[in-house]
């Protein structure tokens, strides 16, 4: 272990004496490390034992007097300086001399000895920052303000009052400061900083940022430290780079930052970019990573990732050697699962490796349980390629598509197995998605996939594309609609349904009335009216489309509510209020991040979480407008408006079986029912069976007969 480690596992667990042992045995080192000794001053800075290490820093004086070259040892003395606490006056002699020595010619000399406390030594604690910074002081020079004002300019210098006057980034008009605040609150920016140049000629800096995002970033890294793509953003977006335009200078700045040899990118979101000390050519980065031995999961994503990113080092034959022997000591662990062991042939196959070695066919032949393997492959495109090899090496592959063909969960291996059976035209294919339309119970999430892709076909593009087939996949799809409304896991899937109907202002109604006969049509209008999910506003647009298409339906009616109000309590309304405050205040900006986030990993083909971030957009986007239509067409509830002498919007109705057993619904409107409580919309079936029955009267409800005991206000 070196002694960096060494001083940052002390500091890791805020163990000072043994922090001060090794610091004791470190400063009497023969020789010096220039690098070691500034990263071990820096952390101790940093860290919650600096007021302590303040007493004892001064020994480091014996390391500094070791140095040879001038800016090292301004910087080593500088930091001892910034961190002493002791100012005793051998140090304080030390560092005068330094300074004499330095800017011997500096006519105002023992002026700035005199500010920065060298001349009574009663505490020059960071006197060489100091001084450098009164010596920076110049008028169009930049500094930093430490207490929250962000970048300035220096406008004016007065000497004679020692005052000088600043623009700064975060704060409105020109700010005055004595040189005596300066020295507390200020930190000196060199002209070529970022932060100057963001400051001082931010076009300019939007310029080479379009032309060379490399070279801005690795400034920004340089200057401020290692950032997550967050703050990269806080630091460059709008500032710089205008808001409309981030993400698609990102999504560019990402690619070529991935390829650059001294930035480090992260592993993940939290983790930040880096800048190394020197340039690492990325096979290098591989190879160090591989040689940590980790587990074949893990060397799978190592290697993917680089071939997806560095396509072009498979033409580097010592490069792609290398690479093959590593994969070749993979295949030799013994507890190496069939799902790591094919990817690692499908790696030999892109790096073209010797024919012999490559065993694609033999492992692909001998499967058994083709969908355990299909879940084993995490990668997306592997899955794929492991399809693709089936349809190559095996005479049952469709007998194989067809059992999988509904179990795959990404709409891209649907897609590759659809389209392999259209080539072949195969009878197969019809058969399975005949069951698919005549039970989208069992497949709901394919079913709707399906559904998009045919429906939005040319006729007979697919199967059941053509005019009969999609009149009864929308029957199916309502049916499906109606299904979902309980079902907690298929949630997100029923609300995209949903939007697929509202979409393009209906298209999807006014296309299906279109199609289908009265009939068919009057069997929509029932199941669309007795679907929840659909509000009466959705309800009453698919009705008068059903009736443009079809104007023989002029006076059909079926059984709803022809009121758009939505009755709700106070307390109902302020809930809704609250929920529309949130996802518009906290959810919308959470999911903004996320979508930030997400793309920052670059890689949009296969960027799960970006895509899962988008299609959290859409629902929060769609709630937000569901709701407010809600809110449009409340209508307060209040103690005169509900009416105990029957059963209406507003009660509380208390009955009782034939054994005896109570039950307690209340009706309410749809903002605030829920099943669980036995809170009933007063939309739903068994409230409009309830609605106007009174004390007395009885009622079926779960296979039981039920009498009403009693009705009472739900303001009481």
């Amino acid at each position: 272990m070196t002694y960096l480690e060494q001083f940052q596992e002390q500091i890791q667990i805020n163990d000072y004496p043994g922090f001060l042992k090794i610091w004791e045995e470190y400063c009497f080192s023969d020789e010096v490390n220039y690098e070691e000794l500034k990263k071990i001053l820096l952390a101790a800075k940093l860290s919650d034992l600096a007021t302590f290490f303040g007493q004892h820093v001064n020994r480091a004086i014996f390391l500094w007097e070791k140095l040879k070259k001038p800016e090292e040892k301004n910087t080593i003395l500088k930091m001892i300086t910034d961190i002493q606490n002791r100012n005793d006056d051998e140090l304080a002699a030390i560092i005068y001399e330094h300074l004499k020595a330095k800017y011997e010619s500096d006519p105002l000399f023992n002026e700035k000895i005199r500010l920065i406390g060298l001349r009574s030594r009663e505490n020059f604690q960071g006197a060489i920052s100091k001084y450098e910074l009164l010596t920076h002081i110049k008028k169009g020079k930049y500094v930093f303000h430490k207490a929250g004002w962000g970048t300035g300019e220096i406008l004016d210098v007065s000497l004679l009052r020692q005052e000088m006057e600043l623009e700064f980034e975060y704060v409105v008009g020109h700010r005055s400061l004595s040189f005596e605040n300066a020295l507390k609150t200020l930190s000196p920016l060199v002209d070529d900083h970022f932060l100057s140049r963001r400051f001082g000629n931010p076009d300019l800096l939007e310029k080479q940022a379009k032309e060379d995002p490399c070279t801005v970033i690795k400034l920004l890294l340089q200057d401020l430290g290692p950032m997550t793509a967050a703050e990269i953003k806080d630091h460059l977006c709008d500032l710089v780079i205008v808001t409309e335009e981030w993400n698609r200078w990102w999504q560019n700045a990402r690619a070529k930052v991935k390829k650059d040899k001294k930035i480090e990118s992260p592993k993940s979101l939290n983790e930040p970019f880096t800048l190394r000390e020197k340039e690492i050519d990325h096979e290098e980065v591989l190879y160090k990573s591989l040689e940590s031995k980790p587990k074949p999961k893990e060397i799978i994503q190592m290697v993917h990732s680089f071939l997806r990113d560095y396509p072009s080092m498979i033409k580097n034959e010592d490069f792609k050697n290398n690479l093959i022997i590593k994969l070749l000591d993979v295949l030799s662990l013994e507890d190496l699962k069939e799902s790591e062991k094919i990817q690692i042939h499908f790696f030999l196959d892109t790096l073209k490796a010797n024919k012999e070695l490559i065993k694609i066919d033999e492992i692909v032949k001998e499967l058994t349980s083709i969908e355990d393997l299909l879940n084993g492959i995490e990668i997306i495109s592997y899955k794929k390629r492991l399809l693709m090899a089936l349809r190559k090496y095996r005479e049952d592959y469709e007998d194989i598509f067809i059992n999988v063909f509904f179990k795959v969960s990404q709409n891209m291996l649907r897609d590759y197995i659809l389209a392999e059976f259209l080539k072949a035209k195969s009878t197969k294919l019809n058969d399975k998605i005949k069951e698919l339309s005549e039970h989208p119970l069992m497949y709901p999430v394919p079913f709707v996939w399906y559904f998009q892709k045919s429906f939005f076909a040319k006729e007979n593009e697919y199967p059941f594309s053509d005019k009969e087939g999609k009149t009864k996949f929308f029957e199916s799809f309502l049916i499906l609609l109606d299904h979902l409304e309980n079902k907690a896991e298929y949630k997100d899937l029923a609300k995209k349904m949903v939007n697929l109907i509202k979409d393009n202002r209906y298209k999807i109604i006014q296309t299906v009335m279109n199609l289908a006969n009265i009939t068919q049509v009057k069997e929509y209008l029932l199941l669309a009216t007795k679907c929840r999910l659909l509000d009466d506003h959705d309800i009453k647009i698919i009705h008068s489309l059903a009736k443009v298409a079809h104007p023989n339906l002029s006076e059909y009616k079926v059984e709803q509510e022809e009121q758009d109000i939505i009755w709700a309590t106070q307390k109902g309304v302020n809930d809704l209020k609250k929920k529309i405050t949130h996802i518009s205040s906290v959810e919308m900006l959470d999911n903004a991040k996320e979508i930030e986030e997400a793309r920052a990993l670059g890689d949009l083909r296969e960027n799960a979480e970006y895509k899962a971030a988008l299609e959290k957009r859409a629902r929060l986007q769609n709630d937000l407008k569901n709701f407010a239509e809600l809110l449009n067409n409340v209508q307060i509830l209040t103690k005169d408006l509900i009416s105990t002498d029957k059963i209406s919007i507003g009660t509380i109705i208390t009955a009782s079986d034939e054994k005896g057993e109570k039950i307690i619904f209340t009706l309410l409107g749809p903002l605030e029912a829920d099943i669980e409580k036995n809170i009933l919309s007063f939309q739903s079936k068994i409230a409009k069976d309830l609605i106007g029955k009174t004390i007395g009267e009885k009622f079926s409800y779960d296979s039981k007969n039920f009498t009403i005991i009693d009705i009472r206000s739900v303001l009481e």
